[in-house]
């Protein structure tokens, strides 16, 4: 968001301002360094004040990234806090009234993540996978820490696979670091993240999903292709599965309030589960 919000910084200057007034940006230092340099642009002399509403979104965002972050990166948000909550005034306490949740991690897989990312060096996990119902382990190289959707994930490339990998750090059961320094190859930079972590190839099926209002938060959580409003304030959505066992997994988890229309075998396979469910539960 913020490299989106950058381009449109290039065709930011004064009233009736030519091409060559505006103000310009050293996008190369920003990919090289991860730096912000502007020039030509002497007019701003002092920050903008916040509106009451960039306030409040500023205030929300820090307190996650609180939550989510290590001990490191609390000390600095809380610096950042302290400045923003005494100069937003008012949006400020609107802000306290945000629940904000992030699943816990592990303190001790915490420590390790973030040793691993300051000293460079390449870590052991053990990783449950919930679409196999299976634990890995991997060798991967940390490139960072990103949050999305109320997850905070190691954006790392993963040996085994030769790929960079999104991991959750509240489904790793084990993280170890490595004496070896970590060495991803020289073309696995960071993901561009503007569309979520999860990217879903052509290759992948279509499944159309049927959602009742209660589930039509799965249009916004996950990635989809196409949506129709249906009557009764459904709504019918259409997205590529990577993997079958995580959609039926992922219907089941919602209930009646989710149906499978294409494609029939991973309907039939969701009844079936469904099936199973019950006749487990009415043995007991």
């Amino acid at each position: 968001q913020i490299i989106k919000d950058l381009n449109v910084v290039w065709f930011c200057g004064l009233p009736d301002a030519m091409p060559g007034d505006m103000i310009d940006i050293d996008m190369d230092a920003l990919d090289g360094e991860g730096v912000v340099r502007l020039s030509n642009a002497d007019f701003l002399t002092r920050p903008l004040r916040l509106v009451p509403h960039e306030a409040l979104a500023l205030v929300v965002a820090l307190r996650a990234l609180r939550e989510a972050g290590g001990d490191r990166e609390r000390q600095a948000v809380d610096r950042a806090l302290t400045k923003l909550e005494s100069a937003a005034g008012e949006a400020a306490e609107a802000a306290a009234a945000v629940d904000i949740r992030v699943d816990p991690v592990d303190q001790a897989i915490r420590t390790a993540v973030d040793t691993a990312l300051h000293e460079n060096r390449r870590m052991h996990l053990r990783y449950y996978v919930p679409s196999r119902d299976e634990t890995t382990e991997r060798d991967v190289d940390p490139l960072r820490l990103v949050f999305s959707a109320g997850q905070v994930y190691l954006e790392a490339w993963c040996t085994g696979v030769r790929e960079v990998r999104f991991f959750r750090l509240d489904r790793m059961t084990a993280a170890e670091v490595s004496q070896e320094a970590a060495s991803p190859p020289s073309g696995a930079g960071r993901t561009d993240l503007s569309k979520g972590v999860f990217k879903p190839s052509t290759d992948n099926p279509l499944a159309v999903v049927e959602l009742d209002p209660s589930a039509r938060w799965m249009a916004d959580y996950y990635p989809i292709e196409d949506s129709d409003e249906l009557p009764d304030a459904r709504l019918r959505i259409t997205l590529r599965v990577r993997d079958t066992e995580w959609l039926v997994r992922l219907i089941l988890r919602v209930g009646g309030g989710a149906t499978v229309v294409e494609p029939a075998d991973i309907a039939e396979a969701v009844r079936e589960r469904a099936r199973q469910a019950l006749a487990n539960y009415s043995s007991v």
